[in-house]
């Protein structure tokens, strides 16, 4: 299976696919504004991942306007932030023969680019 959750509206997923070429490789696309993850996909992401909190992008506007930048988090408020708002999930996040990448930096798009 290849997927990627990815955010339409963002600059730098759309850069990301481009670099990867991940549509002509085969990778199905989920636009997490327009179709929302459901429990299930979270899961398997969390699955992968081995925490919820890795999943979750402190840079999200909703973050800030919350006020949870001085809250101490469980992986239950990661879980159900994530599920309750879209910009929670760290983007892009690919599934890619079992294995997961998560985010923009350069080693994760390189690793990326070598799994499609």
């Amino acid at each position: 299976m290849k997927k990627i959750y990815y955010l339409s509206t963002c600059s730098t997923c759309a850069r990301i696919l481009a670099e990867t070429d991940a549509v002509a490789k085969g990778a199905a696309l989920q636009d997490i504004k327009k179709e929302k993850i459901t429990r299930e996909q979270l899961e398997e992401m969390h699955a992968l991942a081995g925490s919820y909190e890795a999943l979750f992008s402190r840079r999200s506007m909703q973050y800030k306007a919350r006020g949870l930048a001085g809250k101490e988090l469980t992986e239950q408020d990661y879980r159900d932030l994530i599920l309750d708002e879209y910009t929670f999930l760290k983007r892009p996040v690919a599934i890619i023969g079992g294995k997961i990448f998560i985010g923009n930096d350069a080693k994760t798009v390189a690793a990326l680019k070598s799994a499609l």
